[in-house]
């Protein structure tokens, strides 16, 4: 007799977990589900939904089809979402009727938000960012005084979480749009730090472009324009803006400037304890990620700094999981360059547990699984599987 589906969905996340060494405690955390779901998921009483299975699965670092048979795999359901995000804002600067939720209510879902674009949970956004778009935008339009501050604040909190995933999955008009909207909203919260956390997304659009010296002008710009560093917000968005900055100097092959900004974010850093200041990770663990960043940007003849950096340091789990993933995927790129693919894949296999959805949308991470296994064509399975799962194939 065939196994019922809840039972087989719950029994498979069961064994998973318990490989992975976890508790259900652990898996609840890591998944951001309550502890409660994850039992009744695994003893058959409960089907999980799809952003929750999507969520399960990120956190055991599979699929969502070894699990649950007939899951549909994440990016398809991401795919399908993106055109209701479009959707959301295609009217963004025209009125309609008030928003259902409460101010506290929408301050509580974008939070959420939030956490699930740090750990890289961008099924969970495509699926509640529609909604969250068209109820912020609302209130934006029908608050006054200080809640209105509050709305444009959250229309743009929001509108960075969506647009992680529109260009984590190759949306780069859509993302451009969003990135617009951060735009427009942010004069509205009267906040130079939401202004500042604007400038540092738009990078985006001049990555996507590959205008990397136009990025480092307006990003040079922006700096200028922060607050004084003089508490630990403000330091955290200026620095925040030089460690991009450092980035994209190094795109734009300026190793001058991106020392100099790359100088500037670890001062700014040290001044700093690490954490999440309006939406972005910064202290000294996020600039010593960027180091190799920065390192990479540079291109091969600067690869030894980054393997350098990796040999003496490893991100704390503390860190948001997608930065701690980006970190494995680009130090895998310095060590393909340095000649060790088999080092190189164990950093993407690392990187896929820290966070699947991201590394499996990271056309570094496929480069780089694709020319490993074109350097070892007779190595192991494990290898033939990665690169099927990634897609570069």
């Amino acid at each position: 007799m065939p196994t019922h589906p809840l039972r087989e969905a719950g029994r498979r996340i069961a064994v998973t977990r318990r490989a992975r060494r976890m508790t259900q405690a652990d898996l609840a955390r890591a998944a951001y589900v309550s502890l409660a779901t994850i039992k009744a998921i695994e003893r058959g009483s409960r089907m999980p939904s799809g952003d929750t299975l999507d969520s399960i699965a990120a956190a055991l670092g599979v699929d969502p089809g070894r699990l649950a048979t007939g899951a549909t795999h994440t990016e398809s359901r991401v795919h399908a979402a993106l055109s209701a995000i479009s959707a959301a804002i295609a009217a963004y600067d025209l009125p309609g009727d008030p928003p259902e939720q409460s101010m506290a209510g929408l301050i509580q879902a974008v939070d959420a938000l939030v956490d699930w674009r740090l750990g890289a949970q961008y099924a969970r956004i495509a699926k509640h960012a529609p909604g969250l778009l068209a109820d912020t935008l609302e209130a934006l339009h029908h608050a006054t005084g200080r809640d209105r501050l509050r709305a444009a604040r959250l229309v743009a909190t929001t509108a960075r979480a969506a647009d992680a995933v529109a260009f984590k999955f190759g949306q780069r008009d859509l993302s451009a749009r969003l990135v617009d909207l951060i735009r427009w909203a942010a004069p509205q919260t009267e906040d130079p730090l939401v202004a500042a956390m604007a400038a540092y997304v738009r990078t985006e659009v001049f990555f996507a472009a590959r205008e990397h010296a136009v990025g480092l002008r307006a990003l040079e710009q922006a700096i200028d324009a922060s607050p004084s560093p003089t508490d630990p917000d403000s330091t955290a968005a200026r620095g925040a803006l030089h460690m991009r900055a450092a980035v994209i100097a190094g795109r734009a092959g300026n190793p001058d400037a991106a020392t100099l900004h790359l100088a500037e974010a670890r001062r700014l850093g040290d001044e700093v304890r690490e954490g999440v200041y309006h939406g972005t990770a910064f202290g000294p663990d996020s600039v010593r990620a960027h180091e190799v960043s920065v390192a990479v940007s540079l291109g091969r003849d600067h690869l030894q700094r980054a393997l350098d950096v990796a040999a003496e340091w490893t991100p704390p789990d503390g860190l948001p999981a997608e930065r701690r993933s980006g970190f494995r995927i680009e130090l895998a790129r310095a060590q393909l360059w340095a000649g060790r693919p088999d080092d190189a894949f164990e950093s993407l296999n690392a990187a896929r547990a820290i966070a699947p959805q991201h590394t499996r949308e990271h056309p570094w991470a496929r480069e780089a699984a694709a020319t490993i296994r074109r350097l070892k064509r007779a190595d192991a399975e494990s290898l033939t599987s990665f690169v099927e799962w990634i897609g570069a194939v």
